[in-house]
């Protein structure tokens, strides 16, 4: 008789790409730290993801010279399960690259799980991450968070529209995006600094992420009138999770 002796369980981590400076926002600082709701952006993010069971840590990668987080963040030394590096670069991919670097000299395996989260989707809840573990955990590749497109797409030229683009099929990517720590830092070395999401740099290796729905609450604050309707959506209580899903027609 075969004994199948099985590994130890792959770990989830999150990483938080925060080295951008948000310039689309019209702030007067780097997006990340604009008060919302009493609390800067980034401290509603992190303190969604520190709500999800399943992830062992969360690590945010800091820019070398951010001056900043811990002003914004003052108790965030004292939380175990909340990581910094100040190791990013001038991109997403080269600041979600040291990301991987960091969370492996810390004890993490390449077999592990990484969840890459905008700084800026600080509507995430914890349930939505649940979802998307439960999901890709036992996956070949892993996924995304993602929704299918709802409105009418239009191909712009000259600020007027030069055709409309069939959304059959199309899906909005957000973010967590999860794939395990090795195969996303060989994709992002082969793919380089162009990407501007992790599932990108993974299709480009011929693979295909697992698409799990996600929320239209959870939008990335880009442009100014983003943050006032974040800050009207946090200050609403969260009595039905199901309610906000979003959905395609």
């Amino acid at each position: 008789m075969t004994t199948l002796v099985h590994g130890p369980v792959p770990r989830c981590y999150a990483l938080v790409p925060c080295a951008g400076t948000g310039s689309r926002a019209g702030a007067d600082r780097p997006k990340q730290y604009v008060p919302l709701a009493g609390r800067p952006l980034v401290a509603h993010t992190l303190a969604a993801l520190g709500r999800v069971p399943r992830l062992q840590a969360t690590l945010v990668v800091l820019s070398p010279d951010d001056t900043l987080f811990d002003a914004a963040l003052p108790n965030a030394a004292a939380d175990s399960r909340l990581w910094t590096a100040r190791s990013g670069g001038a991109t997403r991919a080269a600041t979600v690259t040291a990301g991987l670097e960091e969370l492996l000299s810390r004890g993490a395996a390449e077999d592990d799980w990484v969840l890459v989260h905008d700084a800026a989707r600080c509507l995430v809840r914890p349930e939505w991450v649940t979802q998307l573990i439960e999901t890709c955990e036992h996956d070949a590749v892993g996924g995304l968070l993602a929704l299918p497109v709802a409105d009418t797409l239009k191909q712009a030229e000259g600020g007027c529209v030069a055709a409309t683009v069939d959304r059959n099929g199309k899906w909005a990517a957000q973010t967590p995006q999860m794939f395990r720590i090795g195969l996303l830092r060989r994709a992002l070395r082969e793919a380089g600094d162009a990407v501007t999401d992790e599932s990108s740099a993974v299709e480009a290796l011929g693979l295909r992420p697992r698409l799990v729905p996600g929320s239209l609450e959870n939008f990335k604050l880009t442009w100014p009138g983003d943050f006032s309707l974040a800050e009207r959506l946090l200050m609403v209580p969260v009595s039905n999770p199901s309610s906000s899903q979003g959905s395609a027609t």
